[in-house]
């Protein structure tokens, strides 16, 4: 237990790395809902790992996230941005083959976001099977990294719009939010055998401002176009 949290240790029988982080605004889209942008009220466990990869990450490793604490109170406010309905394929993309004219195809859509959020991750790191360093070694860069302010790349929120401030874990107390949030996305796994990757989603909700995020989701498939038969 850390700060009155039960975390899931590691196989090795440790406690998962923390990561404090904050922005001014975010954006953790719900799935479900099409065409208008609405986040869910706390940051989710695939937008925590993209932080922390943000930070440091190798082919070796991946983050697991054990818990999210939510440290601010949750506020919402409403922007209209501009999104293109244009998308180059990855392949057409990388072969500089094929141009997005983001004038011609851009639309303006309403986005219901989160506004002066912090929060603290706790995740394990997991090695892959050709992994030359143990799992101590890999921690520790990312302590070290997470000490000196260093990263990859500008941690974000959601959406590059929303840039995200990083840290070590100071004694911020938690929020007082209890919610039901519903179906949230749990991991994406790409393995390579399929076009698309699997994804896996759990019922989510937040006690005492912490958001328990169980060891597996269950794999659910996304629905296709066309009509129903």
């Amino acid at each position: 237990m850390v700060n009155g949290v039960t975390l899931r240790r590691s196989p090795e029988g440790d406690l998962p790395v923390v990561v404090q982080v904050s922005g001014e605004a975010a954006l953790f889209s719900r799935p479900e809902l099409k065409v208008e942008r609405v986040s869910y009220p706390v940051m989710t466990p695939s937008a925590a790992v993209g932080v922390l990869e943000s930070i440091f990450w190798k082919p070796e490793m991946r983050y697991q996230v054990v818990a999210i604490e939510v440290l601010k109170p949750v506020r919402q406010f409403t922007i209209r941005r501009n999104e293109t309905s244009d998308v180059a394929p990855l392949a057409e993309a990388l072969k500089g083959t094929r141009r997005v004219d983001t004038a011609a195809h851009r639309d303006q859509r309403n986005a219901v976001c989160l506004r002066d959020v912090a929060y603290r991750i706790h995740a394990h790191v997991e090695l892959a099977a050709h992994a030359d360093k143990s799992v101590a070694a890999y921690r520790d860069q990312l302590r070290r990294r997470v000490r000196k302010g260093a990263c990859f790349q500008q941690p974000y929120l959601g959406t590059r719009e929303f840039s995200a401030e990083f840290g070590w874990p100071d004694d911020t107390p938690r929020a007082d939010v209890n919610e039901e949030i519903g179906i949230m996305l749990h991991s994406i796994h790409r393995d390579g055998q399929s076009a698309q990757p699997r994804m896996e989603w759990f019922a989510a909700r937040v006690v005492a401002g912490v958001l328990s995020v169980p060891e597996r989701g269950i794999e659910l498939a996304l629905p296709v176009e066309g009509p129903v038969v």
